[in-house]
């Protein structure tokens, strides 16, 4: 059922699987191991190494291939973090943290510190898409994090740590390698494992079959094709560490849900003008900052034209839901939530556009997309190979 409503399962999700990751490492975490991976996890390896692939939810996975050696070796099932999108999730697995205590929540957040709204993983301008300057106060000097490399590196001296990512990412250390593609980044890996007598730990994003869910939607021959040939590549890698005692752990940051209808917040003046400002966050989890005295006008509007499609929170609600986690809430949550959130619920979204942004964001529609309460975008499998 792609619009049946699943929350984040903060026993069993993300969190959870880079926690076992962290714990096996000796790495001290607030948060439980993912049970389900416990007897594979703390055996002895030679190498672990993680691999993201951007998007791809269970609904995708089975859909695509039912038969494939993904779900042939998959653990079970867990939950994304909320928002079901990169930025919170790819934070998760990268600080160790929920989404409450990285502040690092959806693609577009509004920073009084530059008075801009700003795309935190790209550091770009959400309304004029320029990069923000150098000069500018950094994002990570304001939602910065302590990543779990140094954490692992900490504790295991022993240990080489390094991570894989596509050469466009503005987050590179010095533990960094690029790679473009799962082939790519299937090489790097082997490459890694193979050749190095050290134990080493390896963290690996890839940032499809998101791109081409977005492009085509999640039941697309392209997609079908990507999860195929991810698999032939990932089961040519297998065959490349024969012997080197490896731990392969698949799995994915969110899910895919298919979308049938779009609307423009442009195009709904009756809830625009209730707002202080633009809204933000994402399509299907959206912060509004809506006037006091039209907050009553605001819940109406809403109600009238989302109730079926969208759940409405006010600002206390949503914190209090425990829907980002529940640990210690970073200081710039206030700032980034406005008094009422919007979260989808079906196969509806609400396009952010402006004037400024609007011909730049109309370029890249989407057929499929995340960020939403649905178990398509919230359920990813976890998928290991004890190689």
């Amino acid at each position: 059922m792609s619009n049946e409503i699943l929350l984040p399962n903060y026993e069993k999700s993300i969190l959870n699987l880079i926690t076992s990751v962290l714990k096996k490492y000796d790495v001290e975490s607030d948060y439980s191991e993912l049970n389900e991976l416990k007897e594979i996890i703390n055996k002895e390896y030679n190498n672990v190494v993680m691999l993201i692939l951007d998007g791809m939810g269970e609904n995708v996975l089975s859909y695509n291939s039912p038969n494939g050696i993904f779900e042939k070796n998959k653990v079970c099932d867990i939950t994304s973090v909320f928002p079901s999108t990169t930025t919170a999730a790819m934070t998760t697995y990268y600080s160790g943290k929920p989404p409450i205590e990285t502040g690092w929540i959806a693609w577009t957040q509004y920073f009084k510190e530059y008075g801009k709204y700003v795309n935190v993983l790209a550091e770009e301008d959400d309304l004029s898409g320029e990069m923000l300057k150098q000069k500018d106060l950094k994002i990570a000097d304001i939602i910065g994090y302590k990543p779990i490399y140094e954490k692992i590196l900490e504790k295991n001296k022993d240990v080489q740590v390094c991570e894989i990512m596509p050469e466009y990412c503005r987050k590179k250390t010095k533990l960094t390698i690029s790679a473009n593609n799962i082939d790519e980044v299937c090489y790097e890996i082997s490459t890694i494992c193979s050749c190095n007598k050290k134990k080493n730990f390896v963290f690996a994003y890839c940032d499809n079959p998101d791109g081409i869910l977005h492009k085509t939607g999640c039941h697309s021959p392209e997609t079908k094709e990507f999860i195929r040939m991810a698999e032939n590549r990932v089961e040519q890698l297998i065959d490349e560490l024969r012997g080197t005692n490896t731990l392969l752990i698949i799995s994915a940051d969110h899910g895919h849900n298919d979308i049938k209808e779009k609307i423009s917040i442009m195009d709904l003046p009756e809830i625009e003008d209730c707002l202080i400002m633009p809204p933000s966050l994402e399509a299907r989890a959206i912060s509004f900052n809506v006037k006091e005295d039209r907050k009553q006008d605001f819940e109406n509007e809403f109600s009238k034209r989302f109730k079926d499609t969208y759940i409405l929170y006010t600002k206390e609600d949503f914190i209090k839901s425990g829907l980002m986690g529940n640990g210690k809430q970073h200081r710039k949550i206030d700032d980034f939530i406005g008094n009422y959130v919007a979260i989808a619920v079906s196969d509806t979204i609400i396009a952010l556009e402006n004037y400024s942004n609007m011909e730049r964001k109309r370029k890249s529609e989407k057929k499929s997309t995340h960020c939403g309460l649905t178990r398509n975008e919230m359920l990813v499998p976890v998928i290991a190979f004890e190689i």
